[in-house]
């Protein structure tokens, strides 16, 4: 598999959006008629995944440093995106050897990461083997055991699941090296399946699915199971370190599995609503109809603004991404869970359709796609996380010191970013988070486009009051005391706020940071019509009064309308 240069000039993921949709028409690996009869077989698609790896997906799961392309990881969202665009189970199919080989990105030792590198390149698959039958999320708890020998390591145990496990090549497994409970005591090996001798691997049974029904979750099972010393994915006893750093971009990757699905089904809705009479109208051209349209518009961008800033800041921002992360994995999936389903009740009985409307593929998506705020950390395993988190960010926000430059970086999406640099990945928010620490900074940058006429008026009552829900939050996190308990359902709320905060930060931020020197505005740019309806958008979900942004949330939905959802992203020209 080649690593040649892809067209100059063009983002690998236009070329790969081309590439779908064109194997999108009758007859191809992404027809939606051959998606929905693997949905129903139950069977894996080994011919989208074929396309995928003829394009060259796979180098982008692989730093530039070992072999690959990955040099931005916003740019492997973007493309992991377009593949959920067409079917969420052939992206989480694929896209699971990211997952497997980011602990070894992470541990971060050349000899074992560039071999690996070349492995992926050449297309091989790769699993990450962490969860245990009765255990779920609950690493600490794991029973498959890792004891040295001789020459290397015995592993015994079984993991359970695991996406491609029945599949992989090479397994990164998590196995106990020391006492139950020990949060030292566990190692990471990269487990060659083929090298294995016979009778010591098992593969398990593949799990029948709601969603994501062709996939491969399956098991593996252990037995006397020998690695080389080699196998050993960083240092004794660092293995769930190493694991809960990885997460820190697996989570960040999944959003572009939710930003996918809801280009789906918006591009679904919006076909319906621009066909369907009522009352002698168009569904389109209905009040509520287009409400819902645009808050489905606003709750689209805001989530893109999230992914795009949180996959920068693992570049720029690489010691905030234990906040960042949480974030952005609890925000993104379950708010596209929520637009999924309001569009769903948009269509009406034609959500539930599985062969009658659409190749039932709305249907299909919302199934797929209720997987994804729960794999890789569910919504309140995050938030749990956040909340953990809290007497750092508060301490953090009163030194009044955010990572300026770094989030300059993080929010300019128009400019490249340093290599990842995975060894500055913490475990905690000591250094808090930037994005709503400079949330002041942003305002009042904004504030002085408006008198310099550079940006539009109706932002500054929005600017108002979302400045105004940032400082309140950062009060309640000055007060908040953590409990030693069970953490009270009143965190819970205040992570969620803290998301939706984080969410009107982000947009800011990307608008703020915008590229100076772009042509005329694109329909979103134009008048700032995206930041001000994300803003609403946002204070409206925070219980907060704002300006109705209705001319904004017209020009949006018209351009919805116009373009069937494909001009629905920051990306369009500035």
């Amino acid at each position: 598999m080649s690593t040649a240069p892809l067209v100059t000039g063009q983002a690998p993921h236009t070329l790969l959006r081309e590439l779908l949709d064109e194997q999108a028409h009758p007859g191809g690996a992404f027809d939606p008629v051959a998606l929905r009869e693997l949905d129903r077989d139950e069977a894996f698609p080994a011919e989208p995944c074929r396309v995928l790896d003829e394009f060259g997906l796979p180098a982008h799961y692989v730093p530039v440093a070992h072999g690959g392309r990955l040099d931005d990881l916003a740019e492997l969202i973007r493309l992991v995106r377009g593949v959920a665009r067409h079917d969420v189970t052939v992206a989480v199919a694929h896209a699971k050897t990211l997952l497997g080989a980011a602990s070894v990105w992470v541990a971060d030792d050349a000899d074992q990461a560039d071999a690996l590198g070349r492995r992926i390149v050449d297309g091989q698959i790769v699993s990450w083997a962490l969860t245990e039958r009765g255990h779920g999320a609950d690493l600490l708890a794991g029973e498959l055991t890792a004891e040295r020998t001789g020459a290397g390591w015995r592993l015994d145990g079984e993991k359970w699941l695991i996406n491609n496990a029945t599949r992989a090549d090479q397994l990164c497994v998590l196995a106990r090296t020391g006492k139950p409970g020990d949060a030292r005591g566990f190692g990471l090996f990269l487990v060659d399946t083929h090298a294995l001798a016979p009778g010591s691997h098992e593969r398990l049974p593949k799990v029948r699915t709601h969603g994501i029904r062709g996939a491969d979750i399956s098991g593996t099972r252990l037995t006397g199971a020998t690695v080389p010393v080699s196998a050993q994915v960083g240092p004794d006893g660092a293995g769930l370190e190493i694991v809960l750093k990885a997460l820190q971009l697996t989570r960040t990757v999944c959003t572009g599995l939710s930003l996918g699905a809801c280009d789906h089904a918006l591009s679904l809705a919006v076909r319906f609503a621009a066909q369907r009479r009522l009352y002698g109208r168009l569904l389109s051209e209905l009040p509520r109809v287009r409400r819902i349209l645009a808050d489905a518009v606003a709750d689209l961008l805001l989530m893109e603004a999230v992914s795009e800033v949180a996959g920068r800041a693992a570049h720029a921002l690489p010691r905030e991404m234990a906040v960042v992360s949480a974030v952005a994995k609890a925000y993104v999936p379950g708010t596209a869970d929520a637009l999924i389903a309001e569009l769903g009740e948009l269509l009406g009985v034609r959500a539930f359709f599985t062969e009658e409307y659409a190749e039932g593929r709305f249907a299909k998506l919302e199934r797929d796609h209720r997987i994804v705020a729960i794999f890789d950390g569910s919504t309140d395993v995050n938030r749990h996380a956040l909340v953990k988190q809290f007497p750092l960010l508060a301490r953090a926000a009163a030194r009044r010191a955010p990572d300026r430059e770094g989030l300059a970086a993080a929010a300019a999406l128009h400019t490249s970013l340093d290599p990842f640099a995975p060894r500055a990945l913490t475990l905690a928010g000591n250094w808090g988070c930037s994005v709503l620490q400079a949330v002041p900074d942003a305002v009042a940058r904004t504030r002085e486009e408006i008198a310099a006429g550079t940006a539009p008026a109706a932002l500054g009552r929005l600017l108002d009051a979302f400045a105004a829900a940032c400082a309140e939050l950062e009060r309640e996190l000055a007060e908040h005391r953590p409990t030693l308990e069970d953490v009270p359902a009143a965190d819970f709320e205040l992570a969620r706020r803290y998301e939706l905060c984080f969410a009107g930060a982000a947009a800011l931020h990307v608008w703020s940071h915008r590229d100076a020197h772009a042509g005329p505005p694109s329909p979103l740019w134009a008048e700032g019509r995206w930041l001000r309806v994300c803003l609403a958008r946002a204070l409206g979900r925070l219980d907060r009064p704002a300006v109705a942004q209705q001319d904004a949330a017209e020009a949006l939905v018209e351009e919805l309308v116009r373009t069937e959802g494909r001009g629905m992203t920051l990306l369009s020209a500035r």
